[in-house]
C-alpha cells in the first residue's frame, strides 16, 4: 500500500481504491484477510471512521465481505470483477473521450490504429 493520500479524493475513497488495486495486482487474492481497520489506521494515521467508510465501499459492491468476529476478506471473483468494473470505466473515461476528440480534430482511424501499434506493448 502507498502511504501517502492527495487532495485529488477522500481519504476513503483511496484507501477503497489502494485495497482494490491489490486484489488486481494479486497481492491480494480470494479469500485472503484484509488488515484490520485498525491496523490500517494506525499505519496511514488517519481516523478508524474513514477507514471502515473504505472498507465499506469495498463490501458495497461485492469486492471484499465480512466475517463477524474474524474480520474482512476478498471475495471469490473479486479481480474478475473489478478488472470488468476497471474496463467499463477506461471506455467511458478515457477512450470515448480520446476518440471523440480524434475525430474533432479529423485524426484517421487507422492513424489511431498506427500509433497504438507502436506505443502499445503487450507483456
Amino acid at each position: 500500500m502507498k502511504a501517502v493520500f492527495d487532495d485529488s479524493k477522500p481519504i476513503f475513497q483511496q484507501i477503497s481504491e489502494m485495497i482494490a488495486n491489490e486484489i488486481v495486482e494479486g497481492e491480494l487474492l480470494e479469500g485472503d484477510q484484509i488488515p484490520s481497520t485498525t491496523e490500517i489506521s494506525k499505519f496511514y494515521q488517519v481516523n478508524r471512521a474513514t477507514v471502515q467508510k473504505g472498507l465499506a465501499a469495498l463490501v458495497e459492491a461485492g469486492y471484499v465481505y465480512k466475517q463477524r468476529g474474524v474480520g474482512m476478506f476478498v471475495s471469490k471473483g473479486a479481480k474478475q470483477k473489478l478488472l470488468e468494473k476497471r474496463k467499463e470505466d477506461f471506455y467511458s473515461e478515457y477512450l470515448k473521450p480520446m476518440l471523440e476528440e480524434a475525430k474533432r480534430i479529423e485524426i484517421k482511424k487507422v492513424e489511431l490504429l498506427q500509433v497504438i501499434e507502436e506505443d502499445y506493448q503487450d507483456d
